[in-house]
């Protein structure tokens, strides 16, 4: 039999067999005990019987007139007979006989006391000098059928009782784990990211130190992470300014040389500055994505963010590369527009830098908070898609880019209770790339317009 893997199934089965054998031992214990105890009474009822009998026996034959003639006693009415008798002189001849003796039965005489063949329980007595002797005697197969009527007396209530028994135990095992159960709940309830402490209200002695245990340990993982997101912060914040000043004295270089090497090498300083400047605030957005507060008390209109986003980034790259479609009513959100802003410029720089050249990235938000972004280009195996939300990591080493855009985009996501989801080619299309999650909206809009910008 395999054990139960759950705690529950062990207690509950491991009571249950525990019940079931020791009500058996002592319902077994207990058929013994009465077995003998019936041995006692039988054994005692036919020494009583003997005793009885025997004096009255001895008036009657002695009051004959004549001696040595059998009498059976007819019975009164018809009864089944336990008990049957016969009385002996001291030559063996049958003086007197119950109704329903076989004399064949009866050993012959042997002395007083107790005996028992393969068929009957048997018990002698004399008296007159041992002239006059009775013999009474019981079959076995009637004891034999008051023992088997006790032990199914003691053994049917159990088909009754242990399976209410074992029903108590499952329910009193299940109440008891309640506790676990709801401790459980609220561990699988909390997101991935979710490090506060577990409360241990309400569970057993021996469970409370695991909980505390693991609340320790929740504690220091979160300590770990804090102060992972704020070196990261702290450190990118910090090299801000050096490396203004560092673009700034290129720019400078540049603008002062007139050798074409010293100018070219300026160029490449401030190129290599730039996109350590672009990775700094990277970190700094992927910082906010793990450890800032993303959802607000106050609903905002997202649409409003989107064409920041659009308006801003048209100017750094082409304003007729980005085609956003965007719906006619309201998209209410309780998303914070930092946040909202950081996912959309990700994803849109993502689809310019990577998508193919002077191709439209069309962008579309929809009244039910569906944000999704599509760009042309070639078509990425399956297993490129489940590695690009990983930080540092580029779909084409040689592309320009930190490798942080999808992974700040993923950790949003995944903060405010949804999924990315990358496909490519994309839907409807041979080719392209798509990226889509849905947003935390209120009630959406009908209807929906195209604004290109």
């Amino acid at each position: 039999m395999r054990w139960p893997a759950s705690l529950q199934g062990r207690l509950g089965l491991s009571l249950g067999l525990a019940l079931t054998v020791l009500w058996l031992l002592a319902a077994t214990l207990t058929a013994v005990i009465v077995q003998g105890e019936l041995d006692e009474v039988f054994d005692s009822a036919l020494r009583e019987t003997a005793e009885r009998i025997l004096p009255l026996a001895v008036t009657d034959i002695v009051g004959r007139e004549d001696q040595g003639i059998t009498q059976r006693l007819a019975p009164i009415r018809e009864h089944d007979e336990f008990f049957t008798y016969l009385v002996r002189d001291g030559e063996g001849r049958i003086l007197l006989q119950s109704h329903a003796a076989d004399p064949a039965l009866f050993p012959p005489w042997d002395g007083r006391g107790f005996r028992q063949t393969a068929t009957h329980r048997l018990y002698s007595d004399a008296a007159l000098q041992d002239t006059i002797r009775i013999t009474v005697a019981e079959p076995l197969a009637h004891r034999a059928a008051v023992a088997r009527e006790i032990q199914m007396g003691l053994g049917l209530p159990l088909l009754i009782v242990l399976p209410v028994a074992l029903t108590a135990i499952i329910l009193a095992v299940r109440f008891s784990l309640d506790p676990l159960r709801r401790f459980r709940t609220r561990l699988e309830a909390r997101g991935a990211r979710d490090l506060s402490e577990v409360s241990a209200e309400g569970l057993p002695a021996e469970i409370g130190p695991l909980a505390e245990t693991l609340n320790g340990l929740l504690d220091r993982l979160r300590e770990a992470f804090e102060a992972e997101r704020s070196f990261a912060a702290n450190a990118a914040h910090e090299l801000r300014t050096p490396l203004a000043g560092a673009i700034a004295q290129a720019q400078r270089l540049r603008s002062e040389t007139h050798d074409p090497a010293t100018g070219a090498r300026a160029a490449e300083i401030e190129a290599t500055l730039k996109r350590l400047t672009r990775l700094s605030e990277r970190l700094m957005q992927l910082a906010r994505a793990e450890g800032g507060r993303l959802r607000t008390d106050r609903s905002a209109d997202l649409r409003a963010v989107a064409r920041v986003v659009v308006d801003d980034l048209g100017r750094a790259f082409a304003n007729d590369r980005i085609a956003l479609a965007l719906p006619g009513t309201a998209v209410m959100s309780d998303i914070d527009p930092d946040a909202f802003g950081i996912l959309c410029r990700n994803l849109m720089e993502n689809a310019l830098r990577h998508g193919a050249e002077n191709t439209t990235v069309d962008v579309t938000l929809t009244a039910d908070g569906l944000l999704s972004v599509a760009n042309d280009g070639p078509v990425l195996p399956r297993d490129t898609l489940d590695r690009l939300t990983a930080r540092f990591e580029r779909a084409n080493a040689n592309a320009d880019g930190s490798g942080l855009g999808l992974a700040i985009v993923a950790a949003i996501a995944d903060r405010i209770g949804s999924s990315l989801v990358l496909e490519s080619p994309r839907p409807g299309t041979s080719s392209g790339f798509q990226a889509s999650l849905s947003l935390p909206t209120e009630v959406p809009g009908p209807t929906a317009r195209r604004d290109a910008s």
